[in-house]
């Protein structure tokens, strides 16, 4: 008999020195290397630590039989993949029938022919080497598709920045201004108690707010007194724009996007634009946006004011100033705000415009 390509290791488990040292001197002069134990137990334990290619069972042993030690041995993950060859005296069929239930692969019958041994040992290794090779080959797989999913949307986020770099570009806006969005929005979530998906598709989603400002003219978008009712109507409509922008993606990053771009301006007392909403109907991702969008353009110098810091941007959030009142915000996500108020401050001061 040869063993295979890898230098199996078998486990005998017997009571009978004399039935192990027997498989052991027949075993290892094919070239495998052995482990022994006594019992049903001692066989559970090396088998988890020393993971065996094979396992030689009795089934006749004293305390835990081979019937539960090999049902122990399928049940646990770390061993449910080693073949058992159950080595009995016993020959009737319901003996042979309960080692199949339990989960053993093979049978010899004492007392052990040599031949017989060499054929059901090759056997079973082969199939027990396929089968690793089957796993190892579908983790590597398995990283390969992770590795190309992030590649993916590595480069789904780079076409989303170029989208975004390009709306900027027709405002006054900055690229810090987006990076801030992302890192307020990210953080208020977590803040919330929101779950880790949520957090991240907001992340990415967030900075798409404002995309619709590609279709406002360069007369509107950049004039530095105050609009006209008509110039102001026009203005608005960068919500829709920017909603019907990303409406044919098929990335939820891109369609959480899309809600966002539409009802960021929303108002939770009703009092926001494109459509009036209010409360809960405003979608959590956008309540969450205005909030952080708002905070930003309070610390930003606008043509219309001059930047605040922090305390006075957190003042007007909480107390309002007539143009922003508290109503206006969800009052959990205002709570959520104030309570970790400071790392705003922390993020604008990282991204802080040059």
């Amino acid at each position: 008999m040869r063993p295979p390509s890898h230098h199996a290791r078998i486990l005998i488990v017997d009571d009978e020195k004399r039935n192990v040292s027997l498989l052991e001197t027949l075993l290892q002069a094919e070239g495998y290397a052995t482990l022994a134990a006594a019992t049903g137990s001692d066989a559970l334990a090396v088998a988890a630590a020393e993971a065996p290619d094979l396992i030689l069972l009795d089934i006749m042993m004293p305390g835990m039989d081979g019937f539960e030690t090999v049902a122990r041995l399928k049940a646990d993950p770390r061993t449910k993949s080693v073949p058992v060859i159950m080595v009995t005296s016993l020959d009737d069929r319901i003996s042979k029938l309960r080692a199949l239930q339990a989960g053993a692969e093979e049978f010899l019958t004492k007392p052990i022919d040599r031949a017989d041994l060499g054929v059901r040992v090759r056997n079973l290794l082969r199939l027990k080497e396929y089968g690793d090779f089957l796993v190892n080959h579908n983790r590597l797989l398995e990283q390969q598709v992770r590795e190309r999913t992030a590649q993916l949307e590595e480069a789904y986020r780079e076409a989303v920045f170029t989208l975004v770099r390009a709306a900027e570009h027709k405002d006054e806006e900055t690229g810090h201004h987006v990076r801030r969005i992302s890192h307020y929005c990210h953080e208020l979530a977590q803040a919330m108690g929101l779950d880790g998906e949520f957090s991240d598709a907001i992340y990415h989603a967030s900075p798409m707010h404002d995309v619709g400002k590609i279709g406002i003219p360069d007369n509107i978008l950049l004039k530095s007194g105050a609009l006209t009712s008509g110039e102001w109507g026009v203005m608005k409509t960068h919500c829709a724009l920017g909603a019907s922008i990303l409406a044919s993606g098929t990335s939820p990053y891109v369609r959480l996007g899309a809600e966002i771009a539409l009802n960021h301006h929303e108002r939770w007392d009703g009092s926001g634009y494109p459509h009036g909403i209010q409360g809960a109907a405003i979608p959590l991702a956008a309540r969450i946006m205005q909030i952080c969008d708002v905070y930003d353009a309070l610390r930003s110098q606008r043509p219309y004011k001059p930047p605040f810091d922090h305390d006075r941007a957190v003042d007007i959030l909480i107390r309002g100033d007539g143009r922003t009142r508290p109503e206006h915000f969800d009052p959990a996500v205002l709570n959520a705000f104030t309570a970790h108020a400071d790392r705003f401050a922390a993020i604008y001061a990282e991204h802080v415009d040059a």
